[in-house]
């Protein structure tokens, strides 16, 4: 079995002072009931540092929003994958639609990205899902197929260090959500072409997530589907009490009450 992963992208909000209050309300509401979830929380990288230090030993994860695919060298205002794991930090968001459609980044940065995240022992929850017009133009798989082939080329998996993010655009901070059907069958396909990629052995390890208004209503609705392992979740994350609900009912979703 798969174990779910609820990830918790909070963009641009919370100072350090926000952030680390969040932790203390959110690790007292969880207790230590949560080992059948991995929960990661991804703050600005003003607060990855301290938070990451607040975290350890709670059996929680940091992780950054994103990450450039040089060490080091003359790139203003960008933050290396080594400057990220000496916070602490397992994880990192590569190729979220806010950073594609906003900010221009395509499959080619994408793909940087996520080699020099693998090659320096970060684990990339890479980020691919279609907008309103390509999903109204019958464009859907195609647009998701072609990011996961570009944003994957050249990578090779022997183990699943590596998690998919499917966000249709449409859906995220609008309060409309895919149904939990449309999710599955869209997760399915994008572990068929993992499969084609990696090899069917580890396209079955590998863990995929929904995000796209995600909270604890329909949380459970989502990862009770066979290829959906848990969520990708913005703001229905800024708050300690819906987080813990979220991983609560994920909980119940996928080992019962």
């Amino acid at each position: 079995m798969r174990l779910p992963i609820i990830a918790a992208n909070w963009k641009m909000h919370k100072t350090v002072k926000d952030s680390l209050q969040f932790a203390e309300e959110f690790i007292e509401m969880l207790g230590e009931d949560h080992k059948g979830i991995e929960i990661v929380i991804c703050p600005p990288f003003t607060a990855l540092y301290l938070l990451g230090k607040r975290l350890r030993g709670t059996g929680i994860e940091a992780g950054a929003q994103d990450v450039f695919w040089e060490e080091w060298g003359a790139y203003t205002g960008e933050v290396s994958p080594g400057m990220i794991l000496e916070t602490g930090a397992k994880y990192v968001i590569i190729g979220h639609s806010e950073r594609r459609h906003i900010l221009g980044e395509g499959d080619t940065a994408v793909n940087r990205k996520v080699k020099r995240a693998l090659a320096s022992g970060l684990v990339p929850i890479m980020c691919v899902g279609e907008t309103l017009a390509e999903r109204e133009e019958g464009r859907a798989v195609s647009v998701v197929r072609r990011q996961l082939e570009e944003g994957l080329k050249g990578v090779e998996l022997l183990r699943p260090h590596l998690v998919i993010a499917y966000e249709p655009v449409w859906a995220i901070g609008t309060g409309v959500n895919a149904s939990p059907q449309d999710a599955q069958e869209m997760s399915r396909l994008i572990r068929d072409e993992l499969g084609g990629l990696f090899g069917v052995e580890v396209a079955q390890e590998m863990r995929i997530l929904y995000g796209g208004s995600v909270n604890p209503g329909n949380i459970g609705g989502f990862v009770a589907q066979p290829d959906i392992d848990g969520a990708l979740v913005g703001g229905a994350s800024l708050e300690a009490r819906s987080l813990a609900d979220i991983v609560k009912q994920t909980e119940e979703s996928v080992y019962g009450s």
